[in-house]
């Protein structure tokens, strides 16, 4: 398990824009599950929507990368790099996600090729699958 500032040693993420809580599993270069609880102070809450507060949907897929990127950047040669986004296909949105709310976020590297990978991402929300998503990344 990986708590916040072991966290921040591995990405270069800070607040507002470091949404991962803790890693609870790492197996590096392969895959990672970590989480994030939502509190009703998240700053995209008050624009987003102030009547009913949502996650925008593609801060989950943020969360789910920053996920990956742990797992990527553990491994010995990447360490110290940045994991950049290069896509993400076939996102899913099957529930909301509203402050109280606690993420478990999953991802899988699926295929990594040199610096260019793709990973298999699903965030969870009570054991059901909110958001589902494939994202590449490159490695500099």
């Amino acid at each position: 398990m990986l708590n916040i500032k072991e966290i921040m040693e591995i990405l270069p993420h800070r607040a507002p824009f470091l949404l991962v809580d803790r890693i609870d599993e790492l197996e590096p270069g392969k895959r990672a599950v970590g989480c994030k609880a939502m509190s009703y102070n998240e700053p995209f809450f008050a624009g987003h929507f102030p009547q009913e507060p949502v996650m925008p949907g593609v801060l989950i897929c943020e969360a789910l990368a920053q996920v990956g990127a742990v797992a990527i950047l553990s491994c010995e040669e990447n360490k110290g790099k940045i994991a950049y986004f290069g896509g993400i296909n076939k996102a899913r949105f099957r529930q909301k996600v509203v402050p109280g709310d606690v993420l478990t976020l999953e991802t899988e590297l699926i295929k990594v090729k040199g610096p260019v990978g793709i990973g298999k991402a699903v965030a969870y929300k009570d054991g059901k699958v909110c958001t589902e998503a494939e994202l590449t990344f490159m490695i500099q």
